[in-house]
């Protein structure tokens, strides 16, 4: 007999973006190991990003809980819908370039919403799951965050029910970048610090994406953490073709911080001085980009040779990533982000293209990229380094040579990281 498991998560098709892709696959395969996913979401979320296509990997046998949802996020768009979307996606401007309204927006979100703007969800869905937990016989519960109010679900269902909790930290909590952007009173800062502790000091089982995460919360608590990072999983795409020009292309958001202003100096400097450089290159832009960063990329003479496609489908980025001739992968230069490790990441690995990085030293992304053999790791410094890999990946492309050669990447398939999901369970 299948043991059940409830996952309690807020993202789940049709939203679009990684956060709903890691527990989507895990409840594709965890049939696979004998367990029996139940599914609980909103009824009525407001998803700033929508991919109908990631619709297709739901089976139709897992059951699907559903329960209405106030969102606040609705609310501010009355103020401005474009600062309300952009927000809830993590992107938020340098605070020298902050208007007036999206300042307020920020002081209401981090002041009066804590842990964050879904915490009116916690108490109906702490009564509703109640009473299914104890009719279906329910044994083991698992919370996903961000949004980290629904651990506060996790946390309330252990104490009522004694079921064994486990608590899935997709990102950190009070030490990932944006956190301290939300312009925190010392009391709002101080209750963050007390939630995150208690979830972390009253779940059985602490679940995490990085290791650097992980040495966070062994510091908070003496609870099991055990690392599960995102990976990829096997897509049917059509064969494509590879992108005529030299194309440097970034799948995802890119943030104000998220500015390697290092890699398009290198760029601009190797269109001065490198022949056919400049009629080659193309740069793509797959995803949210902040102004901030299309003013960088002014102020170095690089916006005729970008390609700003926009938000896609996975499916869509998926085909941009095997088609690119290189694939970038940025992260914000500082010590918050050393265990945030992307979930395109693991994608990119199996493209079969080289990856240029950039990151803060000592990262986990670096680890993963070194071992992996997938391409190369840059700090915000190394603009010498940079250029000559560039400059190398540039003469591969003209050889028709430019490729990756990947080692052991089988770790990182989505069946084999659940199958370390359903041990703990």
């Amino acid at each position: 007999m299948r043991k059940k498991a409830l996952i309690i998560t807020y993202y789940w098709p049709p939203a679009g973006g990684p956060g709903v892709q890691r527990w989507l696959k895990f409840v594709k395969y965890l049939p696979d190991f004998n367990i029996e996913p139940v599914v609980f979401i909103p009824e009525n979320p407001n998803y700033a990003l929508i991919d109908e296509t990631l619709t297709d990997d739901v089976s139709k046998d897992v059951a699907i809980l559903k329960l209405p949802i106030k969102e606040p996020y609705k609310l501010a768009r009355f103020l401005s819908k474009k600062k309300s979307n952009t927000i809830s996606k993590g992107i938020i401007s340098d605070e020298q370039t902050q208007s007036l309204t999206e300042r307020i927006m920020l002081y209401i979100r981090g002041n009066f919403f804590i842990p964050d703007a879904r915490k009116h969800w916690v108490a109906p869905s702490v009564k509703f799951l109640s009473e299914y937990i104890k009719r279906e016989n329910i044994e083991t519960i698992i919370t996903t965050g961000p949004p980290h109010s629904l651990h506060l679900i996790g946390i309330q269902l252990k104490e009522n029910l004694k079921v064994k909790w486990i608590a899935d930290f997709r990102d950190p909590w009070t030490t990932i970048g944006y956190h301290k952007k939300l312009k925190l009173s010392k009391r709002s800062r101080k209750k963050h610090l007390f939630l995150e502790k208690s979830v972390l000091n009253s779940a059985n089982q602490i679940i995490v994406t990085s290791f650097v995460t992980k040495d966070e919360f062994s510091k908070i608590t003496s609870k099991p953490i055990e690392v599960i990072t995102n990976g990829y999983d096997y897509e049917s795409v059509a064969p494509v073709v590879l992108d005529s020009k030299f194309s440097l292309s970034h799948i995802g958001s890119l943030l104000s911080k998220r500015n390697p202003k290092v890699l398009w100096k290198a760029l601009s400097d190797l269109i001065k001085e490198e022949p056919n450089f400049s009629t080659d290159l193309q740069i793509n832009f797959v995803g949210s980009i902040s102004n901030e960063v299309l003013e960088s990329l002014e102020k170095h003479d690089l916006t005729s040779y970008i390609s700003n496609v926009g938000y896609v489908s996975h499916k869509e980025a998926l085909k941009y990533q095997k088609k690119s001739q290189v694939l970038l992968l940025i992260e914000i230069n500082s010590k918050e982000t050393k265990g945030i490790i992307p979930g395109k990441l693991f994608e990119y690995m199996i493209s079969n293209r080289p990856i240029i990085a950039l990151g803060p030293k000592g990262s986990d992304v670096e680890k993963i990229v070194k071992d992996t053999n997938t391409g190369n790791y840059f700090s915000y410094d190394d603009y010498t380094l940079l250029k000559t890999t560039i400059l190398s990946h540039y003469k591969a492309y003209k050889n028709e040579a430019l490729q990756s050669f990947p080692i052991g990447l089988q770790k990182y398939s989505r069946k084999k990281l659940t199958e370390s999901l359903s041990k703990l369970i």
